[in-house]
């Protein structure tokens, strides 16, 4: 993981004119959030594993389920996770557990980060700091 220092730490947005703004620049809000945090995700390659661009923010006033939330927005970061090839050592066969646990285990989920992604990182982050000057 590598940070990525911005102007937008610290400012506050409602999510829902966000994600509006982000959205059709290839944004989505990563499935792993919770009621009072969550992430923006994007997906910059699959060059030898995912390469993300990630936007943290946390919820100030309400939850992020509930209308009108505003988010603090974090400090951004690029990623990578390598996923392992073939079949999960760990995998449980059993049904009920195959519905939930469909996918492997990442083989080095914060794996080394090309240069080229911090700076097109720094970029994409340049270009949202401009998208959202107002």
């Amino acid at each position: 993981m590598i940070q990525i220092e911005s102007t937008l730490e610290g400012r506050r947005f409602n999510l829902h004119k966000l994600e509006q703004l982000l959205k059709p620049k290839g944004y989505v809000i990563g499935g792993n959030w919770d009621y009072d945090r969550g992430f923006f995700d994007y997906k910059m390659a699959d060059d030898g594993g995912y390469q993300y661009l990630r936007i943290p923010f946390t919820a100030v006033e309400g939850q992020l389920d509930s209308r009108g939330v505003i988010v603090s927005m974090g400090t951004p970061f690029v990623i990578s996770h390598v996923y392992q090839k073939g079949l999960d050592d760990h995998a449980d066969s059993s049904n009920m557990s195959a519905a939930f646990n469909q996918f492997s285990e990442p083989q080095d989920p914060d794996g080394t980060i090309d240069e080229q992604y911090v700076q097109m990182g720094k970029e994409l982050i340049q270009e949202i700091e401009s998208l959202l000057a107002f």
